[in-house]
């Protein structure tokens, strides 16, 4: 049983468009708040670099767990995406972002279901963008100013968990607290609770 103000982390690890706007999600608009120099230098950082590298593992047990975590993980993704190639690529990088982030992956899984129902190309009626809802003025802020680029797959998983990072350590490991400053509902429930359902369809059970 989680509870809703637990800090979830990841093991240490490494139009025009077809833009369809969420109908079932809670995407709310983050708000723009004043970054000093030191906060926006560490998150162009964090949000720079090249994509994901194939998994790399210690061990044979680390290797199979990942494995089996990819296939149960793409089973139950089958109703949002049809290809399973796509389907791996899509968790091969939500799996090394969320835990390049120090997120757990379950809960980034779980984020991404509220705020766009796995749809690359969702725009909220605030303007966020993408898979993890992201709205464009990041782009500006710790980015190189192209707001188009938040519909690119890792782009936008890189920005989204680089984003929850920084909000909860501006909320001092308060996750509930967190969510709702990503959402732009700060100390309401509805979508910390939300994410919270959603994390849990994506728990994989290591068989005993």
């Amino acid at each position: 049983m989680i509870r809703r103000r637990q800090v979830l982390l990841a093991p240490a690890a490494v139009g025009t468009l077809g833009l369809v706007r969420p109908t079932t999600s809670r995407a709310g608009a983050q708000l723009e708040e004043p970054l000093a120099d030191p906060i926006r230098s560490a998150l162009s950082a964090a949000v720079s670099g090249a994509a994901p590298p194939k998994p790399q593992f210690d061990g044979a047990e680390a290797r199979l767990a990942y494995l089996r975590w990819l296939g149960s993980t793409s089973d139950r993704m089958r109703r949002y995406k049809s290809e399973a190639h796509v389907r791996q690529e899509f968790l091969e990088a939500v799996w090394y972002e969320s835990r390049r982030a120090a997120l757990e992956t379950e809960l980034v899984l779980g984020l991404i279901q509220v705020e766009s129902g796995f749809r690359k190309y969702a725009i909220s009626s605030a303007g966020a963008r993408g898979y993890m809802q992201v709205m464009p003025f990041w782009a500006r802020l710790i980015g190189d100013g192209d707001a188009s680029r938040l519909f690119h797959m890792q782009t936008n998983l890189r920005f989204g968990c680089t984003i929850l990072r920084h909000y909860l350590g501006i909320e001092r490991g308060d996750l509930f607290m967190a969510l709702g400053r990503y959402n732009g509902s700060r100390g309401r429930s509805e979508y910390p609770s939300a994410v919270f359902a959603a994390r849990r369809r994506w728990v994989v059970t290591e068989p005993r």
